[in-house]
């Protein structure tokens, strides 16, 4: 998604969202009880207390030890060093950015994958490389880097619960990564930074899932919806440790764990609400809430309901 297309798109400022909702932390404890549900599908049993704080703890304690944690998933590689920076050059041209991606036959196919999405929806379909990086821009192209570089880290092979829920898990991760993204701009926080935000803080719950399959027996966890939210915060302060661990910028590691909080830093809210619309678009599809809900007309503004109809056509 191009720069140009993210600011046309975002609210200026707090008068062009009247309808901010009133209560996100409520509603948002509701979602991520909802989309706990959903991850764990079948796949639960009804765990003893002192199972789910085993797991709780196991969590808590991988969080301070951020090394130890950080190797329990393969480490982002650095996809293209010589392009990254090319894109940090403002001056850098179409054609520039054009000959390095073609040297990653892969990275190609992405590009042209996602330039001809039904997210971008060309006019015609987009045949050359050119056209498809003049076409998303530089925030656009970005971001799909981030995004083919995080996805072996979310998508890797598993075993037992974590191996079910890896790719849900990564459905969220990136629909999260375009709305904070999109989000981003009405808060005056960094597009890009947004969506690694919202690409990194799922990668803690990844682990957490991982530490869950050594407690519970059969590829299950425990059923409690009260186990799952505090699950999914205790992830986001391991996300965060782990991102420190890996070197990314203080404002976004902070901006995992301070996503859930109504007085954070704007990075964090654009984090926050990017979150809550990317759960809420994969509960919709899953029939689990209603276009109508409560949860969707009361706890968005109308801003955040227009990308919540954004991603629908993300792929």
């Amino acid at each position: 998604m191009s720069s140009a297309d993210s600011q046309a798109d975002a609210p200026q400022g707090a008068a062009a969202a009247p309808d901010t909702p009133a209560d996100p932390a409520a509603s948002g404890a509701a979602i991520d009880a909802l989309y706990y549900g959903w991850l764990a599908g079948p796949a639960t049993f009804d765990a003893p207390p002192e199972t789910e704080r085993q797991i709780l703890d196991a969590v808590r304690q991988l969080a301070q030890n951020p090394s130890l944690a950080a190797e329990l998933v393969p480490r982002i590689p650095e996809l293209i060093p010589q392009l990254l920076r090319s894109l940090r050059d403002e001056n850098v041209t179409t054609g520039e950015l054009a000959t390095q991606v073609a040297q990653d036959l892969v990275l190609v196919a992405e590009v042209l994958r996602e330039a001809n999405s039904a997210y971008y929806r060309p006019m015609t379909p987009i045949k050359t490389l050119d056209a498809a990086i003049m076409l998303l821009g530089q925030n656009g192209l970005r971001m799909l880097l981030a995004r083919v570089a995080f996805r072996p880290v979310i998508r890797m092979h598993e075993t037992g619960f974590a191996r079910r829920a890896a790719p849900l898990v990564w459905n969220h991760s990136e629909k999260c990564a375009v709305a904070a993204s999109l989000m981003a701009p009405g808060v005056t926080a960094d597009i890009f930074e947004a969506c690694l935000g919202g690409l990194m803080q799922d990668v803690g719950l990844i682990v957490a899932f991982r530490l869950a399959d050594r407690v519970c027996p059969n590829g299950k966890v425990p059923a409690s919806r009260d186990f799952g939210v505090e699950l999914l915060a205790r992830s986001r302060v391991l996300s965060e440790a782990i991102a420190r661990h890996w070197e990314f910028p203080d404002n976004v590691a902070e901006a995992i764990a301070r996503a859930g909080e109504a007085d954070g830093a704007p990075l964090a809210q654009a984090l926050a609400q990017g979150d809550r619309i990317a759960k809420l678009r994969l509960l919709i599809d899953a029939g689990k809430v209603e276009e109508d809900d409560a949860l969707v007309m009361e706890g968005l503004n109308g801003f955040q309901r227009r990308c919540l109809g954004k991603l629908s056509s993300l792929e």
